[in-house]
């Protein structure tokens, strides 16, 4: 393309150089001539007084030899004898200085009375009628050598081309410098699309250039993002939903626990514990420390109470396996929240996993729900040893490496994936001390999109001490695993 735009650019400037060139040359050429021309007329004239005053020998002779042309030889004047007739006969010529035009060529402007150029050997003769005082036509003749027809011409050629070349040359260096601006930023496209395809997802093409190919440049840019974003989407649902896997682990391991001694309960619970290592392996590997983008959840919706029932009722059954006491409040009416049912059930599995993997058995755990109006709060709670730090907790990539209870080896994606929950609804997540004496995790679902405002979240604070107040007062009255309200 670029030495395209070169040949292109080489050739029309070569056009136009020669379009201008060469005439001007030709007028060169012939303001030289009628410059040489003019200078013998005027050198013609010169003699013309002494001829209307004298036609004596001696007197034109010294008038002839005193002018420039006369002293080199190049003037010369031819006048008819005395009483000659018009066609030359019937006296004597008188001729001045050297001869060069022909007698016919001087007869010719004698009788026309008008000037005229005749060629001669080594250039060319100017003849100029002169009227006489006897009324006769004498002609004067000043010779125009070639070298002074053609003066200066030479130069002017070679001052022209010079001009070209230098045009030519000129034209080329531009096309090839816009060509240059044109072609690198096409090559930083096409090497950048190249290590695109090849895997490399960190390449970026600078935004510079002619403006299609400024715009070529942002074109690539955003498309290169958002195959970033897709990928990085994707090892997040990898990894989520390896992380889903966990629930139904859990209960395997527990079952597994209590198969008893014997080699098939050994090998049993060998092969869920290499499972759960396989499934940690592949959150590992899939996990991108960069949060996925909550797409299209707050159009999704789904019944907060009648999801958070059926999920306790899974876990309660294990929760009575582990003689485990459970409480459950709020879900007696419907409340709607902008949560895809699924997303609400993976949440609350990550939440109560969590408390089934790190609190000791027959550790009590709660779920509260209360709606606030523009906000669906929900409470989970245990009363295990709790966290001994809530902020690096909610870190992703650190919550859980090493448990309430010291175990190792999660993930950290559980309390993550809460996290993204809420935080697609404009809410949040924060971990706390429950009244039952362990960790409380909040979940504060927003309704309409928006953040929780300063004196929401000093709502919820007293909502939740409300919950915990109500808590207590069902400690009292309520005893036994998988006791629920």
């Amino acid at each position: 393309m670029r030495w395209a735009l070169v040949k292109v650019c080489l050739a029309v400037t070569a056009m136009v150089v020669i379009a201008f060139a060469v005439p001007l040359g030709l007028v060169i050429r012939e303001m030289a001539s009628d410059r040489a021309f003019s200078d013998a007329e005027r050198q013609a004239g010169t003699i013309a007084p002494t001829l209307s005053i004298t036609t004596d020998r001696e007197e034109l002779t010294r008038a002839v030899l005193s002018t420039e042309p006369g002293d080199r030889g190049h003037l010369a004047v031819h006048v008819p004898a005395p009483g000659e007739a018009a066609d030359g006969t019937g006296g004597e010529a008188l001729d001045i200085g050297t001869r060069r035009a022909t007698p016919k060529d001087v007869e010719t402007v004698r009788k026309a009375g008008r000037a005229s150029i005749t060629e001669v050997a080594g250039g060319f003769a100017l003849l100029q009628p002169t009227a006489l005082s006897t009324g006769e036509i004498a002609v004067v003749e000043v010779f125009v050598p070639e070298g002074e027809v053609s003066h200066g011409v030479a130069t002017a050629w070679l001052m022209l081309a010079g001009v070209g070349v230098a045009l030519i040359v000129g034209s080329v260096a531009v096309a090839d410098r816009l060509g240059v601006r044109m072609v690198q930023p096409a090559q930083r496209l096409a090497g950048a699309a190249q290590d695109l395809g090849e895997g490399r997802l960190g390449t970026r093409v600078p935004e510079e250039g002619p403006t299609e190919l400024r715009s070529a440049a942002v074109a690539f840019n955003s498309m290169a993002d958002q195959v970033v974003q897709l990928l990085a989407n994707e090892r997040e649902l990898a990894a989520d939903l390896s992380h889903r896997l966990r629930t139904p682990l859990t209960v395997l391991r527990l079952n597994a626990a209590s198969l008893g001694e014997g080699p098939a309960a050994e090998q049993t619970r060998a092969a869920v514990q290499q499972l759960e290592h396989e499934v940690d392996t592949i959150i590992r590997t899939a996990r991108e420390q960069r949060p996925q983008t909550q797409g299209g959840q707050a159009e999704a919706g789904c019944d907060a109470s009648e999801v958070i029932r059926e999920r306790m009722g899974f876990w309660s059954a294990l929760a009575e396996d582990e003689g485990r006491e459970v409480r459950l409040a709020g879900v007696g009416r419907t409340v709607r929240i902008p949560v895809a049912r699924t997303e609400l059930a993976a949440a609350l599995d990550a939440l109560l996993g969590n408390v089934f993997r790190h609190t000791p058995e027959g550790t009590a755990f709660a779920v509260d729900v209360h709606h606030s109006g523009d906000a669906v709060i929900v409470l989970v709670s245990d009363a295990g040893p709790g966290i001994d730090d809530p902020k690096a907790a909610l870190a992703r990539g650190t919550s859980g490496r090493t448990g309430a209870s010291g175990s190792v080896g999660s993930t950290g994606l559980g309390l993550d994936i809460v996290r993204r929950v809420a935080e697609s609804t404009g809410g949040d997540l924060r971990i706390g001390r429950s009244v039952l004496g362990g960790t409380e995790v909040r979940i504060w679902i927003g309704l309409h999109g928006n953040r929780p405002e300063r004196g929401r979240r000093g709502h919820g604070r007293r909502v939740g001490r409300r919950i915990g107040w109500r808590r207590r007062k069902d400690a009292r009255t309520t005893t036994g695993p998988g006791a629920q309200h």
